[in-house]
C-alpha cells in the first residue's frame, strides 16, 4: 500500500507538472474567433433558446411530451408511450431513471446480435409479443436515458472540431487517452456522412435521425424515415399489429417537431451559487489537473450561423451559431472499462461508449452508461481502461482533494 501511494505521488506530481488537461477553453475557440462567439443560453426553464419562437417551442414540446396508443402505431413491441417517459427530469427534455436493455453473445472475436437486435424492448401489446433475453445471449447491458437538452449545440458543432479534439488527446502512461471518432449515415440524406455523436454508440449525427431512430425503437412507430417494424426476438410481429401496413406514420412530421424542440432547448444550467463557491473553484482547477477533461471537455464553439449541415437540410441558425458550450464531454468513444460489449456500428467500439456529458450532471442520481453507480465518488473509481491512469490519481488524492473535485461535479 505504502508503494502504491508513492506511485500515485509521483503520478501526481507528473500530472500536475506536465498539465495533461486540455485548454480550457481548448482548441474549439481560438483567440480570433471568441469575439465573434457568446455564451449559448442555459436553463431549466421551459422557454426556447431562441432557434424558434416560444409559441412554437411550446407547440414542439407538446408533440415530445405526447402520449401515443396502440391506434397511433405503439408496438407491437416498445419500451415508453411518449418521448417524454424517458426524458423529463426535472423538466422535459431531461434525463430520467428508465434504463433500456441490450443482449447479444460473443464468441471467438465476433459478436452476434440477439435475435431481432441487441434492444430487447420491455414492453409489447400482446403477452405473445413480449420480448426476453435468450439464455446463450452470455453479453448484457443496461443503457441510461440521457437528456437531450442543448443538442441543437452539439449538432451544430463542425466534424472538424471533433476530430481535432480527438487529436490533441495525449498519449498516456497508462494508455492512449485517444478518442475513437466514427462517421456514421445521416439517413435524411442517402450518401451524407457526418461525425457521430448522439446515442451512447454514436450511432446518429443528426437530431432527426436520432429522433427516427428512438421513435421506431423505442416506442414502436414507423414513418417514412425508419419505415422497418421491429420483431419479437426475431418474430414476426404482423399478426399483433393493428395498422399492418408501414408506415405507421404517414409522414415525418412528428420527427421534425421532435427535431424542433430539440434544436429549440437551452442548455442544462449549472448551480451558479455552487459553482462559485471555493471548494467548486478548486475542484475544477483538480479536474482539470488530474487529467479528466481530456475527455470531459469543458467548452466547445459550435459552427457559425449559416453554416449547412447533414447534407442541406439543416442550416445553423443565429441561436445556435456561433455559441460557446460547456457540455464537458469531447462526444468520441471511449473504452472506460465497463465493458458495455455492444456493437452497434464499427466492431472495434463493442467496448466504447460515447464520453457522457456531465453538463446537468446534478439532476442525476445514477450514473455511468448503465446507471450502476450510485455515487459520484463510486462513478469515478468504476473508471478504467484508457481512464485507468487517471482513475488511479484520483483514488489517492488527499480527501479533501477528491471532495472538491465531488463538490465541482455536484455544480453541473
Amino acid at each position: 500500500m505504502k508503494l502504491l501511494k508513492l506511485c500515485a505521488l509521483a503520478c501526481l506530481l507528473a500530472v500536475l507538472c506536465l498539465g495533461v488537461g486540455p485548454r480550457p477553453a481548448s482548441a474549439l475557440a481560438d483567440e480570433t474567433n471568441k469575439a465573434q462567439t457568446s455564451e449559448a443560453p442555459s436553463g431549466f426553464d421551459n422557454l426556447t433558446n431562441g432557434h424558434v419562437s416560444q409559441v412554437d417551442f411550446e407547440a414542439a414540446s407538446e408533440t415530445f411530451a405526447e402520449a401515443e396508443s396502440i391506434a397511433d402505431g405503439i408496438g407491437p413491441v416498445y419500451n415508453a408511450l411518449a418521448c417524454v417517459d424517458c426524458h423529463q427530469n426535472p423538466v422535459i427534455g431531461g434525463n430520467s431513471q428508465v434504463l433500456e436493455v441490450r443482449a447479444g453473445r460473443y464468441s471467438r472475436g465476433v459478436f452476434t446480435e440477439h435475435p431481432g437486435g441487441s434492444l430487447i424492448h420491455s414492453r409489447a401489446i400482446d403477452a405473445a409479443a413480449q420480448e426476453r433475453v435468450a439464455d446463450d445471449m452470455q453479453v448484457r447491458t443496461f443503457r441510461a436515458s440521457t437528456s437531450v437538452l442543448g443538442l441543437g449545440f452539439v449538432e451544430a458543432i463542425p466534424d472538424q472540431t471533433l476530430i481535432d479534439i480527438a487529436n490533441l488527446q495525449p498519449l498516456q502512461s497508462g494508455g492512449a487517452i485517444r478518442g475513437q471518432v466514427v462517421s456514421v449515415d445521416i439517413v435524411e440524406s442517402p450518401g451524407v456522412r457526418r461525425v457521430g455523436r448522439f446515442g451512447w454508440k454514436n450511432q446518429q449525427a443528426s437530431l432527426l435521425s436520432f429522433s427516427g431512430d428512438a421513435y421506431v425503437n423505442e416506442m414502436g412507430i414507423t414513418t417514412p424515415l425508419f419505415p422497418v417494424e421491429n420483431t419479437s426476438n426475431g418474430n414476426s410481429i404482423v399478426e399483433f399489429d393493428p395498422l399492418p401496413i408501414e408506415p405507421d406514420d404517414g409522414d415525418n412530421g412528428d420527427l421534425e417537431l421532435f427535431t424542433q424542440f430539440m434544436r429549440s432547448t437551452k442548455a442544462p444550467p449549472r448551480d451558479a451559487a455552487l459553482a462559485a463557491t471555493p471548494e467548486a473553484q478548486a475542484g475544477s482547477v483538480l479536474f482539470n489537473q488530474i487529467g479528466c477533461a481530456i475527455c470531459h471537455t469543458p467548452s466547445i464553439a459550435t459552427a457559425p450561423a449559416g453554416t449547412i449541415l447533414n447534407g442541406g437540410t439543416f442550416t445553423v441558425s443565429i441561436a445556435l451559431g456561433d455559441k460557446i458550450i460547456h457540455p464537458y464531454s469531447d462526444f468520441a468513444l471511449h473504452d472506460v472499462g465497463t465493458g458495455d460489449g455492444i456493437v452497434q456500428g464499427v466492431s472495434s467500439a463493442r467496448n466504447k461508449v460515447r464520453t457522457v456529458p456531465l453538463w446537468g450532471l446534478r439532476t442525476r442520481g445514477r450514473f455511468m452508461h448503465d446507471g450502476a453507480s450510485l455515487t459520484l465518488n463510486e462513478a469515478v473509481l468504476r473508471h478504467g481502461g484508457e481512464a485507468t491512469f487517471v482513475a488511479f490519481v484520483y483514488r489517492f488524492l488527499p480527501s479533501s482533494d477528491r471532495g472538491r473535485i465531488l463538490t465541482f461535479l455536484k455544480s453541473l
